[in-house]
Formats: structure tokens, sequence, C-alpha cells
């Protein structure tokens, strides 16, 4: 697990743009925390990264539950499954839809996918220090995900 401490919310965008310039594709990404530690914030900078178009504004999901957007040559699914009852709700959003060779998936709330036991590359959680800077731990998973986390510039 590597963490990174993060003062400011152009440090956790700089994070997001670092791991999505690293990205291979099929990748999937957990992310943990409370509301307002930072999720949104690291997806906006995994797009840029990823190469969305800055037309694109990056928002979470909460009320749409799946957000898509077209970067070079893949897409990146941002999911918040905060508003889901079941982990039965997963086929009516178009869930199996999602995961082909060109996808970058991102789930906030991903406890029901984790029911399922589906494979996550990297889980990161995102908390709260004593002075309100952000705690974000990268966990990665499988070799995909501990390369990526590698070679990161922390």
């Amino acid at each position: 697990m590597q963490t990174i401490i993060s003062h400011i919310a152009e440090q956790t965008l700089d994070l997001g743009k670092q791991i999505g310039q690293l990205a291979p594709s099929p990748f999937a990404i957990a992310l943990k925390g409370d509301l307002g530690s930072g999720k949104t914030t690291f997806v906006q900078g995994l797009a840029k990264g990823l190469g969305v178009a800055d037309t694109y504004y990056v928002t979470s999901p909460t009320f749409n539950i799946i957000n898509e957007y077209p970067a070079k040559g893949i897409r990146l699914c941002h999911l918040d499954l905060y508003r889901l009852g079941s982990a039965d709700e997963l086929e009516y959003i178009g869930f199996d839809d999602l995961g082909g060779p060109e996808d970058i998936i991102v789930v906030e709330w991903p406890e029901f996918l984790e029911e399922m036991q589906f494979k996550f590359d990297l889980e990161i959680l995102f908390e709260f220090d004593a002075d309100y800077n952000r705690v974000i731990s990268l966990s990665p998973s499988g070799q995909t995900g501990i390369n990526l986390v590698s070679n990161l510039f922390l």
C-alpha cells in the first residue's frame, strides 16, 4: 500500500492525472471514502490524464449512476453506486455492458461489486487527517495494479 498526503485539491487532481496517464485498458478502480473526501476531484484528474476532452464536465454520477466519457481510444466509465439498494440493481443500470477491453471503470461506493467478487486493479481510500488534509491510500491488486502504482511519481 502507498499513502499520499494531499494538502490541496490540485494535488488530488494531479494524482488522478498521473494514474490516468499510466492506466492501461481495461482497468478498474474502486474509490472509497466519505462524502466530500475527494473522490470526484480525483476522477476529474483521471479524466484529464486519460485524454477526456475539456469540453466534458466531469461530475459525480450520484443521480445518473453511470457517466461515460470518451477519451483517446478508450472509454472512462464513472459509477456511483451509493443510491443502489442491492447488487441485483446492477443488471438494471447496464453494468454488464461495461468492462470491455477499452474501458477504464471507476466506482464510487463499490461494496456491491465486491460482494459479487468483481476484481479491481486498484483500490483508493480517501480519508482526512487531524488537519483536514486528504490521506489517500493506494492498494493495488494483481500485477497490473502493482505496476501502475510502482510507476507513480509520488
